[in-house]
């Protein structure tokens, strides 16, 4: 979601922090924002408009100096407006930029107007920047140190002041936050962002800070103190390690769209998730997997958004294949119920960005409840997520720009998939013959998604049609339910038509009523056991006048005529086969948002790394 970059330099580091806020528009945002140490006070330039009109604005207002931040902020509290973007002034003394919530926002309000304090938005985050003023004495550090032990909620901060015109500090709870080490002209910089894409170019010398860290940047040097359980600091270490940002993956190349560009990737991206994968072994999870997959007889996956229907489809291979009980929790949802802990479960988590809030939330809520095996399978290497789980996959797909997820959707089944096999091996499941044709056919894999992709012009004849409608309905059975939900739920984010799926055995005990000729139901029609019983369904459908755009296998007699369009595709693919007719699904949530005219890759009210709950 929001993004945050700052530095203490010797050099004009405002180019420096604009490159970073445009390195992670693909986030999400309604407004942005820099603030710098000049002239020996606070300048600053925020706009709700895109980090190019706000680099003009910079270079109209003449906004430059060594010691800075910045912020691309996705609104929570208060509206997107210039009075409520980042980064908040406390007086002409404290600037600073905060990504998170805030859970005691309205307490602190209260108490800080009480002693005089002013609000100019309606954000939680000034209450930070007016409390960090009320407890400065004259050490920056010390006066952040001491405003985090006031804070409840999540947070990743940057701030300066006005006394101390080079050092800027950083603090992090429960959102990312890191520090970049550099060296220009033979001195040296260092740099705060929320992301260490945003630093690419200038340094790959970064350092991950840990919960409950606070760091102090100076120029060329810097510290860092965490904070312990009876509330005191202490100094602390953290490794730097070097990490090389894929800038050249955000290049649009010969695309229209980032989406498009991540749809058309996945087969690439499916064989770089293979590419290690000579068998099937729990060493493909990690150090000492074999014993913790003999430790459990169960799995949770605890996931949001399209990571929790990639968790819902491996639900039916796990319990089919590896005959092992599964259960999928929306992550949001888990920690706030009453559930009943078995400490011989892996608890498995799924996410592109591998710091979603509320999936982190519910795997400690997970492990405060006795369950401590856990695994995650996620993009990013260097994520929160992968550090706090005991094993991980990585999945190999590369930078996904697009807010809409395709291609780490597909490489997250994938490598649910792979979890199937290896357990399904370790429980006496799979015999030697079933895991070579398993290998066989994730191999073959990229050329099958090519095939699908050359359906695309058949897509986009169907796009029109769509792109004039207001509501859809989208049906699958047992193992592609799930594609069905994700289809919908691609549909309604980016060409914000109303979209729903079901269950198509479901149709009788209510959506029915919904089905007119002005409705589109899309069906997704694998050739498998369940084909016959879909097939009385969408005789259901025609005998209410309902129009259906159908995804068939090749064999599986479903043929057009009135009231069915049906794209072929190309060949049936067994327990993969959702990999195959979700990418279909993408192309016509893409082509119809294309029609509408719509912000493909920005949908309004959506960002692609949520970091709050």
């Amino acid at each position: 979601m929001c993004g945050i970059v700052g530095a203490v330099s010797n050099r004009n580091i405002v180019p420096i922090l604009v490159e970073g806020l445009k390195r992670l528009e693909y986030r999400g945002y309604d407004s942005c924002g820099v603030a710098v140490h000049q002239g020996g006070g606070l300048r600053r330039t925020r706009s709700t408009s895109r980090v190019a009109e706000l680099s003009q604005q910079i270079a109209d207002d003449a906004v430059q100096g060594g010691t800075g931040i910045a912020h691309t902020r996705w609104a929570t509290h208060g509206v997107p407006a210039v009075h409520n973007a980042h980064p908040h002034f406390s007086g002409d003394r404290i600037a600073l930029v905060h990504n998170g919530i805030i859970e005691n926002h309205d307490e602190l309000r209260a108490s800080l107007q009480a002693k005089g304090y002013r609000f100019e938005s309606q954000t939680d985050t000034e209450v930070i920047a007016h409390l960090i003023h009320q407890l400065y004495d004259g050490d920056l550090f010390d006066a952040v140190q001491r405003a985090t032990l006031h804070l409840k909620g999540a947070y990743a901060i940057a701030v300066f002041c006005r006394d101390e015109p080079h050092r800027v500090v950083g603090a992090r709870e429960g959102s990312p936050l890191v520090l970049g080490v550099g060296l220009f002209e033979g001195q040296g910089e260092t740099f705060l962002a929320s992301d260490a894409m945003a630093l690419a170019g200038v340094t790959d010398q970064i350092v991950y800070l840990e919960e409950g860290d606070v760091v102090d940047l100076q120029l060329g040097k810097h510290w860092i103190s965490a904070r312990q359980p009876d509330g005191s600091y202490l100094r602390v270490k953290r490794e730097v390690r070097t990490v090389h940002a894929h800038t050249g993956a955000a290049e649009l190349g010969p695309y229209q769209h980032y989406m498009q560009k991540e749809i058309f990737e996945q087969p690439r991206a499916i064989a770089d998730t293979l590419e290690a994968v000579g068998g099937i072994a729990p060493e493909l999870f990690g150090d000492g997997a074999h014993q913790v997959f003999k430790d459990i007889d169960r799995v949770l996956i605890l996931a949001c958004g399209t990571s929790y229907y990639a968790g819902s489809a491996a639900k039916y291979w796990l319990e089919s294949i590896a005959a092992i009980p599964c259960s999928v929790e929306v992550a949001s949802e888990y920690r706030y119920r009453d559930s009943v802990p078995d400490p011989r479960t892996l608890v498995v988590t799924i996410s592109q960005s591998g710091e979603t809030a509320d999936t982190l939330a519910a795997l400690k809520h997970a492990r405060g409840l006795g369950m401590t095996h856990s695994l995650t399978v996620c993009n990013v290497a260097t994520s929160a997520m992968v550090r706090e789980c005991e094993l991980h996959f990585l999945t190999h797909a590369g930078v996904e720009i697009g807010v809409a997820s395709t291609k780490a959707f597909t490489t997250q089944l994938v490598a649910l998939f792979l979890l199937t096999l290896t357990l399904a091996k370790l429980r006496g499941r799979l015999t030697e013959d079933q895991e070579a044709g398993h290998i066989k056919a994730l191999r073959h894999l990229p050329l099958a998604v090519q095939a699908v992709l050359a359906l695309e012009p058949q897509v986009i004849a169907w796009s029109a049609e769509f792109a004039r409608k207001e509501n859809a309905l989208f049906l699958g059975r047992g193992l592609h339910y799930p594609i069905a939900l994700e289809g919908a739920l691609k549909l309604k984010e980016i060409s914000y038509i109303h979209a729903e799926a079901y269950p198509a055995g479901e149709l009788k005990h209510g959506p029915l009523a919904l089905v007119t000729a002005a409705m589109p139901v899309v069906t997704i029609a694998p050739n498998d056991a369940l084909l016959e019983k879909l097939k009385s369904n969408l005789q259901e459908v025609r005998a209410r006048g309902g129009e259906l755009f159908v995804f068939a296998d090749m064999d599986t007699q479903i043929v057009s005529e009135p009231g069915v369009h049906v794209i072929r595709m190309p060949e049936h693919y067994g327990a993969l086969s959702p990999i195959l007719h979700v990418v279909p699904l993408q192309l016509l949530a893409y082509h119809t948002a294309c029609a509408r005219g719509t912000d493909v890759d920005k949908p309004r009210n959506l960002a692609k790394s949520v970091t709050v709950e």
